[in-house]
């Protein structure tokens, strides 16, 4: 209870980091002014490309379970997918996940094991991807992100990449990840516990790294590249002059940042690194503040709505599971 309230209190720091880059900005009006002059055209188009990235992202999950011999009808996964999302957008650490191995279990009787293997190598693609983007764009930006800026990126990109080769690579760190899975997917003995559920999950997870690959990465690079369209599309909403190459660069790093455990959904992390970056592009702080907003309530706060409405029409079971 201690630690979860702690955690809490930490996440508290994004919306603290917001509110001291709005109150430290010399012109706050010129924020306002900005979110209203932006016009709806580009924001709408924006906003709709969300149900063009969830569906790729659908479809990428969708061939990670079908390498394991696992058929989740389309609509159902479109619908734990969304609900999961909403969960997710509202919570830190991505705790949204969890809700589609529940969906699994419940609908098709998919151990929690094969579930859980399905939903991290979910996530180790957009990290590697992510990595790889953010590698570019700080290269790119070499002469803007300097100091603890890049000392922070470069770390973050580090991490990325060394951090998940303790799961994929056999017999490293096992001891110490078996028991994360251990608490993440202890159920007891009448949710369907699994006994060999840690070396299943390795096992369906290591799995995952091999031809599939060669569709889930293109896949996710395709998710990412929706994301760079949209923030592209509030910059010329902005009458921003950055090129879609700068909007990838940046929004990769702004990416990464985010993922940083003091937020939900990169709140205020975002808008300070903006902030500090966009006046050496030329474009003032309050711009950089406005771009963080419309980046978060077009790409996450819609994506939240959507999953409002999943959620009101296929809730999270809680019905028995179906039997393996």
């Amino acid at each position: 209870m201690r630690r979860a309230a702690v955690g809490a209190l930490v996440r508290l720091i994004g919306p603290l980091l917001l509110a001291i880059v709005i109150l430290r900005i010399e012109d706050r009006d010129a924020v306002v002014a900005a979110l209203a002059a932006a016009p709806l055209g580009p924001l709408v188009l924006a906003t709709a490309l969300n149900l063009v990235n969830i569906h790729l992202k659908v479809l990428r999950w969708d061939v990670l379970l079908r390498a394991r011999g696992i058929r989740y009808p389309l609509g159902r996964a479109w619908a734990s997918f969304m609900t999961s999302l909403y969960v997710g957008m509202l919570t830190p650490g991505r705790v949204g996940d969890v809700l589609r191995i529940r969906y699994l279990r419940h609908d098709l009787g998919v151990p929690y094991a094969e579930g859980l293997a399905s939903v991290v190598m979910d996530r180790l693609c957009d990290l590697y991807v992510l990595a790889a983007f953010v590698a570019v764009g700080v290269a790119h930006y070499s002469a803007v992100v300097v100091g603890r800026l890049a000392w922070l990126t470069w770390g973050g990109i580090a991490l990325t990449v060394l951090a998940p080769l303790a799961l994929l690579i056999p017999g490293l760190a096992d001891r110490a990840l078996l028991a994360v899975y251990r608490k993440v997917a202890r159920k007891g003995p009448a949710a369907g516990a699994e006994p060999d559920g840690p070396s299943r999950f390795l096992a369906a997870l290591r799995a995952h790294v091999g031809r599939g690959l060669l569709i889930t990465l293109p896949l996710t690079v395709a998710t990412f590249a929706v994301n760079f369209v949209q923030g592209y599309l509030i910059a010329r909403a902005l009458g921003l002059s950055l090129s879609l190459f700068d909007v990838t660069c940046l929004l990769a790093i702004a990416s990464l940042l985010g993922l940083l455990p003091i937020s939900v959904a990169g709140v205020g992390v975002r808008e300070l690194f903006f902030s500090l970056v966009f006046p050496s592009l030329g474009i003032s702080a309050e711009h950089g503040v406005t771009f963080g907003l419309l980046v978060f309530a077009v790409i996450y706060l819609a994506v939240v709505a959507l999953g409002f409405v999943s959620w009101q029409i296929a809730p999270p079971p809680t019905e028995p599971d179906a039997v393996s």
